[in-house]
């Protein structure tokens, strides 16, 4: 049976270690929020582009973009978005087991990434997969200045007809309680169909371009995939945060139940002890009475 004192001290160092993980759940908390507004401040910018280039490629009937055109291969890179840091569950196992599942299936001759977050790169590094470019240490409040590098390599390498696509893998908030792995094709690129007139609520809106919607293809068509890149990483920092915070309020409670076991259980080894003591002094005066006579 371990000493009283030992488990003191145990549940001293748990008590410690449950001040850490309540104070680490509060900031994952206050960065929640922050990660919620800049996703919900980054939607209105990705819907009007959407909507731009659906009435543009409705103008342009003729015309493909390189970005639009599907090619007949199995080689493609993956942006793998995951976190920098841990402690936030099982979202970047997520991440990358679906990131690799869809690449081993889809496109098994020719596989390479571009990562964003250090726990895909290092995983992939330590596996030894092809990595062709990378981005760590996004600040809590990313910027497109930030990711822009890994973006540009993406694109480069299928511009230069070294990949037949591109393909986007992150983590999709839906709820603080649930984050789901999200996989999906940026190029080729597929602008989503206009509603039609009866279904669309309100006037319709029509653009004139200048000098033409080819032109405005050309230009947008990057920055539409520029686009639902930042977006899917403010997505992947919502997520993270949400599950960081989840991970840490699980690890409080759990050291709150653990902390009631070892009080319980070092009060019962008290109580031995003194039982014990108690038992030794009676059984001396026992023995002394006993001499006595």
């Amino acid at each position: 049976m371990p000493a009283y004192r030992d488990i003191v001290r145990r549940i001293d160092s748990i008590k410690n270690t449950q001040k850490i993980t309540k104070a680490m759940q509060v900031v994952a908390a206050t960065r929640l929020r922050r990660a919620q507004q800049a996703v919900q401040a980054a939607r209105p910018y990705a819907e009007k582009m959407v909507e731009v280039l659906q009435t543009a490629s409705e103008r342009a009937t003729e015309y493909k973009h390189p970005f639009l055109i599907r090619r007949e291969g199995k080689r493609a890179v993956m942006v793998l978005i995951t976190t920098d840091k841990g402690l936030c569950g099982a979202i970047n196992v997520n991440n990358i087991r679906a990131a690799t599942r869809f690449m081993n299936e889809h496109y098994a001759e020719g596989q390479r990434y571009v990562t964003v977050g250090r726990k895909g790169r290092d995983f992939l590094l330590r596996y030894r997969r092809s990595v062709v470019a990378e981005v760590s240490g996004i600040a809590d409040r990313p910027t497109m200045a930030q990711i822009l590098p890994a973006i540009t390599v993406a694109l480069d390498e299928y511009t230069k007809g070294n990949t037949d696509a591109v393909i986007l893998c992150y983590s999709k908030w839906i709820s603080t309680m649930r984050q789901e792995p999200t996989v999906q094709t940026l190029i080729p690129a597929e602008i989503p169909r206009r509603e039609s007139s009866q279904q669309q609520q309100g006037p319709r809106a029509d653009y004139i371009y200048e000098p033409d919607p080819e032109s405005v293809l050309d230009g947008l068509l990057p920055r539409y995939v520029e686009t639902q890149i930042f977006q899917a990483v403010l997505e992947n920092k919502a997520s993270e945060y949400s599950a960081k915070m989840i991970a840490m309020q699980n690890a409080t409670n759990a050291a709150g139940d653990l902390i009631d076991a070892l009080t319980l259980y070092a009060n019962k080894v008290r109580q031995a002890g003194i039982t014990t003591e108690l038992m030794e002094i009676v059984s001396g005066a026992e023995a002394m009475r006993a001499a006595s006579k």
